[in-house]
């Protein structure tokens, strides 16, 4: 609507009120005067009786409790599993987290290594040297334990995948020598694929599309997980046995299309007795997660 500035009338008052009637007994607009450049003046708005004026900051659109449906669909499926998730449809902004609980990285902590290191060459403005290349797709694509352990190297050890973290907004995430044992929450994870997917980041436009492509390129049999939930995933698995209990992490963090939008999901897991126990699961629960925020899903 078309802002005007208000002036008086220089009609007398009731020669302004009576002529107002008149117009909108007819269903009209009128000019009742025109005052000179430098009087005030109150502008007279007629409403129609067939559209009247919607209350200001009032809505009709009910307010839902995400976190609270993606608890009633995971109800069955986590009934005996200890897993989190969170979702964020990029597009709308929906998003839902099932548990807030802290959970070993595995290799999806690979992802977390790879940005701090294109975000410590953007900080010396330089390019990757050949043998950092080599070990990034090594260690994204084949999910390459050494070359994780070389590059955690070249940030500066946990430490300075803390630091990394800070900056990229990673705020429930601790980082370990032993990087696969390295805390971290589904909600922190969203955040970390937030800053590999969105252009409001530390990292640039170069680093995001560099990180986006390896994930994309994951082996075969790696590329399963979150990419129940859409398609065309970017995507990184962890997965490991702990030697304490025999028992399985099975991780999966990356972005999916799902209903033309773009989702960006996250799934912690521990506690199964074999790796394909948690893949089937961690990939009920990535589905489960697309369709509460109203995205439909696709196969992977």
């Amino acid at each position: 609507m078309p802002r005007h500035r208000t002036r008086r009338s220089a009609l007398p008052a009731w020669v302004t009120a009576a002529v107002l009637l008149a117009c909108s007994a007819a269903g009209g607009a009128c000019l009742v005067g025109r005052s000179p450049d430098d009087a005030p003046a109150a502008v007279a708005a007629v409403s129609s009786p067939s559209s009247p004026p919607a209350a200001a900051g009032t809505s009709e659109e009910p307010e839902v409790d995400l976190d609270a449906e993606l608890a009633d669909a995971l109800a069955d499926l986590a009934q005996d599993a200890d897993v989190s998730v969170s979702v964020l449809d990029t597009e709308t902004g929906a998003h839902a987290t099932y548990g807030d609980g802290a959970y070993d990285t595995a290799s999806i902590v690979k992802v977390d290594i790879l940005a701090a290191l294109l975000l410590r060459a953007q900080d010396e403005d330089r390019e990757l040297n050949g043998a950092e290349h080599a070990y990034a797709e090594a260690m994204i694509e084949r999910s390459d334990n050494t070359s994780a352990t070389e590059l955690l190297k070249v940030i500066g050890g946990a430490e300075g995948l803390d630091e990394a973290n800070e900056r990229l907004g990673l705020t429930e995430t601790e980082a370990v020598h032993a990087w696969g044992l390295t805390q971290t929450t589904a909600a922190d994870q969203v955040r970390l694929l937030e800053a590999v997917s969105g252009t409001d980041s530390e990292l640039s436009a170069a680093s995001r599309a560099y990180l986006a492509e390896l994930m994309g390129q994951v082996e075969a049999d790696q590329r399963w997980g979150v990419s129940a939930a859409g398609t065309g995933a970017v995507l990184k698995n962890g997965w490991m046995p702990r030697t304490t209990t025999g028992l399985w992490d099975v991780n999966s963090i990356g972005r999916v299309e799902s209903g033309g939008h773009t989702l960006l999901v996250a799934v912690l897991s521990r506690g199964h007795a074999t790796k394909e126990a948690g893949i089937a699961l961690v990939e009920s629960v990535a589905r489960a997660a697309a369709g509460v925020t109203g995205a439909v899903s696709g196969s992977g």
